[in-house]
């Protein structure tokens, strides 16, 4: 799961740049923002499962 999530976060940034760098792809940076948005919840969410 935490592979998945890192794995996520990295897709998200690599979005959040080519849709920043390019208005053409603007809504990359949308998808860039949510996907962010997913692994951070998911890693709260693994966090709060595992008790740390």
């Amino acid at each position: 799961m935490n592979t998945l999530i890192i794995i996520a976060g990295i897709i998200a940034i690599i979005l959040l740049l080519v849709g920043g760098f390019n208005s053409a792809l603007n809504f990359l940076l949308w998808v860039g923002i949510i996907l962010l948005i997913l692994a951070v919840l998911g890693w709260i969410f693994g966090r709060s499962r595992s008790g740390v």
